[in-house]
């Protein structure tokens, strides 16, 4: 696949959808970003929000490439008015 040449068309408004995505902490900073039912989904992103933002662009790009090549898209994990699970990183107690 061809990430780097294709541009996003601009697909109206749909309905939201997520698939999980697991961001990992780089030991020199940032998270790399990689996601279980879309393998070809792996991205970076110096912060989480930009982690984030570059999953979800990554997502659609994969989702569209999917469907031109008349692959089965595979379900999401949940619809976006469901919760959110995330660790959130605190300082431990002395």
């Amino acid at each position: 696949m061809k990430w780097g040449s294709m541009k996003r068309k601009n697909s109206g408004q749909r309905a939201l959808v997520a698939y999980l995505c697991n961001f990992r902490p780089e030991p020199e900073g940032g998270f790399t970003v990689t996601c279980p039912k879309l393998p070809p989904v792996v991205t970076y992103g110096e912060t989480l929000e930009e982690a984030q933002a570059n999953a979800r662009e990554a997502i659609e790009l994969c989702l569209e490439v999917m469907r031109e090549d008349g692959q089965p898209i595979p379900p999401p994990d949940r619809d976006l008015p469901s919760p959110i699970d995330q660790l959130v990183p605190v300082a431990a107690a002395d």
